[in-house]
């Protein structure tokens, strides 16, 4: 892969706001995308001077629930886009931790974190797909229960020697290791409450992410996030949040409400972000699929007018 060096913070710093794209980079109808040319758009999105690529983790096509994500497999696919990329952070948004192996995720995460010299960010969610728990044999109402204990068996394998667990994803007693260690930290962001409360995300969790409401309520949300944090003692920790942008060609247009998004202007756009980031809001990942206008377009005109100016 492509190795260079690349700063650890560049995603997420106090007081700043940086963006994100997410896969499939393209706009498309019904819930299977192409897939075409996402390494030379991933390619282009990292000359534009976006901070990271997010990865969706949908198990199971559920043809109503209406996107299947980037198709891939998070894992697979992250590995595929480092090697033709150099800098831009790769993030999981957000890794279904009830539906996998607390073994085989901390081997993969902790390679790929090697191997992508530390560009890994893991967004890990508790899953919202009720048709793909049976398929594993998971019982939906326990996925609260397994998402606290494979996150804390995550990290353990992370980051300790010889670790050591006993829970319902099975025993280690310390005769065993798992390899490789993650050499720098890989930071784990829990989406949306994940079955627990705020307080425990702002206990256990590098950062948070949700998605976009009205902006008045959205204000209130980000600064209790703060607020939370203060109260639990805890230092800063981001605020994420996704956001669907339908990117029109006249730059005057006002912003009007899509499926968690809006349809905008760039003008509007970039005021929009200046307001989120005068709120607090760290990082915004930008979603493709409800638009109108090629992707390479649309990523080509973020990063002249977009990225430069928040």
């Amino acid at each position: 892969m492509k190795n260079e060096p690349t700063n650890a913070n560049s995603m997420f710093n106090e007081g700043k706001l940086s963006l994100g794209l997410m896969f499939p980079l393209e706009s498309y109808q019904g819930d299977v995308p192409t897939m075409a040319n996402q390494e030379s758009l991933a390619c282009l999105a990292e000359e534009a001077g976006f901070s990271a690529l997010w990865f969706r983790d949908v198990p199971l096509r559920d043809p109503l629930f209406g996107d299947v994500g980037q198709i891939y497999d998070p894992l697979v696919y992250m590995s595929w886009i480092a090697a033709h990329t150099k800098r831009i952070k790769l993030a999981t948004g957000s890794l279904i931790l009830p539906l996998r192996h607390p073994v085989h995720l901390a081997k993969s995460l902790a390679s790929l974190n090697i191997l992508s010299n530390g560009r890994i960010v893991a967004g890990v969610a508790s899953g919202d797909r009720p048709v793909e728990f049976p398929a594993f044999g998971v019982d939906l109402e326990s996925r609260g229960q397994l998402f606290r204990e494979h996150f804390e068996t995550l990290k353990t394998l992370l980051y300790d020697t010889l670790p050591r667990y006993n829970n319902s994803y099975g025993v280690m007693d310390g005769r065993a290791d798992s390899l490789p260690k993650a050499k720098e930290l890989i930071p784990l962001f829990v989406t949306g409450h994940s079955q627990q409360s705020l307080d425990w995300v702002a206990q256990n969790a590098d950062g948070w992410i949700t998605y976009p409401r009205p902006l008045a309520i959205h204000d209130r949300i980000v600064k209790n996030w703060y607020r939370i944090l203060d109260e639990n003692n805890q230092p800063f920790k981001p605020f994420a949040q996704s956001l669907y942008v339908d990117l029109v060609a006249d730059p005057s247009t006002l912003p009007t409400p899509i499926h968690l998004g809006i349809r905008t202007g760039i003008k509007a756009l970039l005021n929009y972000l200046l307001h989120l980031k005068g709120v607090g809001v760290n990082h915004v990942t930008i979603n493709l699929k409800y638009g109108k206008r090629p992707a390479k377009e649309v990523i080509q005109e973020l990063g002249e007018y977009v990225v430069p100016s928040i």
